[in-house]
């Protein structure tokens, strides 16, 4: 019901490693924060060309919420991205100091997310104002008409769950073998993108009753070309040699071959075609603009590469292996999964891109 707030028990939401040790997300995000980075003068046109302050700012206070914001630092430089572009709209429009607007920002991730990291961080001379909102973005998380511009980076990609017909033995779909959909039979990479679908559907729901009409949207997903095949990204080749590694170990008897089968991980890289027709079928958003943008080839070297993936997924998938297989088996796992890395072509045949989207809530 729109205007109720709904409690929607996502049971799979997983925490990054909080803190700042040597595999926590605050030191092994640099990839996402690049791609921020990267992405700013984008953003910064957009909001100059799509957001219409005459409508937003009758109270005088722009709120934005970053969803899906992990524990920092790359959250804050996505915010003051927004907060300087807002900034700058208003005065080429003629607003003196005076009638700037002032900013309160919603940092938003599941209950777990350690929120101790994410305030402790917080830059001492932000130019806005800062509250936690803890919940799944997947469901309601705002009162109706309260936000004017939402941010989410490289959250999106993370299912509410794994599809339970990959779960389910007696389904085509079941990925026995695997922990990964990429190079799995169609049935399971199907039951894959239609989970992905469905999530972000629920998500636009959800924003569409609490962004106000002409707000917009900037979602950021790593992804595909169209005529891209799961197989040749590389972080979905990643994961499979990480499967692999998996299943060595059993084979050495270390963990049960029973345990893999049960064990996916719940990510999906999409493509630009399919972001868009779940934009158009959930109706409550124009898709202003999509592009698919690719990561510039880093120059290090091969073990140098195969160090920084191999950190960044273990930041990304030590809780959801631990809980599954016992922390026992963690460091032998990653240096099997390092040492295999180093061996394969993937940063040779593997492509990265990232999808960029600007949503404006439609009028009516």
């Amino acid at each position: 019901m729109a205007g109720a707030v709904q409690n929607v028990n996502f049971s799979k939401a997983l925490p990054m490693n909080g803190g700042h040790g040597l595999y926590s997300y605050s030191k092994n995000s640099t990839y996402q924060k690049k791609v921020i980075v990267a992405v700013k003068d984008l953003i910064t046109e957009a909001i100059a060309e799509k957001l219409d302050i005459c409508v937003l700012s009758s109270s005088n206070t722009i709120c934005i919420s970053d969803m899906g914001c992990s524990v920092g630092p790359n959250t804050f430089v996505a915010v003051q991205n927004i907060v300087e572009a807002v900034l700058n709209k208003y005065q080429s429009q003629g607003h003196d100091h005076s009638r700037l607007p002032e900013f309160q920002v919603f940092l938003n991730d599941h209950a777990l997310n350690d929120f101790n990291t994410l305030f402790k961080s917080l830059p001492p001379n932000r130019n806005y104002y800062v509250a936690g909102m803890p919940g799944s973005f997947h469901g309601r998380l705002f009162p109706n008409d309260s936000l004017h511009i939402v941010h989410t980076s490289y959250a999106l990609n993370w299912l509410s769950q794994v599809p339970k017909e990959v779960e389910d033995v007696s389904s085509p779909a079941w990925n026995k073998g695997r922990i990964y959909y990429s190079s799995a039979g169609d049935q399971t990479v199907k039951a894959f993108a239609d989970q992905f679908a469905e999530d972000l559907d629920c998500f636009l729901h959800a924003r569409a009753q609490e962004v106000v009409r002409g707000g917009l949207i900037i979602l950021m997903v790593p992804g595909r070309l169209d005529t891209s095949p799961h197989t040749r990204v590389v972080s979905n080749i990643s994961y499979d040699i990480l499967g692999s590694c998996l299943m060595d170990m059993a084979k050495m008897g270390i963990i049960s071959e029973e345990k893999v089968d049960s064990f996916n991980i719940p990510i999906y890289f999409s493509s630009p075609q399919e972001v868009e027709a779940t934009v158009e079928r959930n109706g409550y958003f124009n898709l202003e603009r999509l592009e698919c943008l690719p990561l510039e080839k880093s120059q290090d070297t091969i073990p140098q590469k195969a160090r920084a993936v191999s950190y960044h997924i273990r930041a990304g998938l030590e809780y959801l292996l631990k809980e599954h297989f016992g922390h026992e088996i963690l460091d032998e796992l990653f240096d099997s999964f390092n040492k295999k890395l180093e061996k394969s072509e993937v940063f040779q045949l593997g492509l990265t891109y990232s999808l960029l989207a600007f949503l404006k809530r439609k009028e009516t």
